[in-house]
């Protein structure tokens, strides 16, 4: 299984995270509205959807459907929260990149701890 993330499935999880403590709730419209007023993005619904698909079949997040409301006509809304795998995996993601940004600042040669690549 895929361990690392992408920028656009940080984004993701993140909004989820964020508004799964709101009122609104952590639902495709939501997390579209929040991630392009954040990042001034704009986002089709299908790659909301896709992205929370994958996320959901890699156990980053779990979803279920709401009560049907009056003002969706009846329909229901599928609300997503983020999972511990999830939360892990963006802890990590970020201890990768803030140590790669710190390296970069430092402006001076790594030296190799890590795996070998051999």
């Amino acid at each position: 299984m895929k361990r690392h993330l992408g920028e656009f499935e940080q984004v993701l999880l993140y909004a989820v995270l964020h508004l799964q403590a709101t009122d609104a709730g952590a639902s495709g419209p939501t997390i579209r509205q929040t991630i392009e007023a954040q990042t001034g993005r704009l986002i089709s619904a299908g790659a909301i959807y896709t992205g929370l698909d994958r996320l959901e079949q890699r156990g980053f997040v779990s979803s279920k459907l709401g009560e049907p409301t009056a003002e969706r006509g009846g329909k229901r809304k599928r609300e997503y929260t983020l999972r511990a795998p999830g939360k892990a995996a963006l802890a990590a993601t970020e201890t990768a990149v803030s140590r790669m940004a710190r390296l970069a600042r430092a402006g001076r040669p790594a030296h190799s701890s890590g795996p070998s690549r051999r």
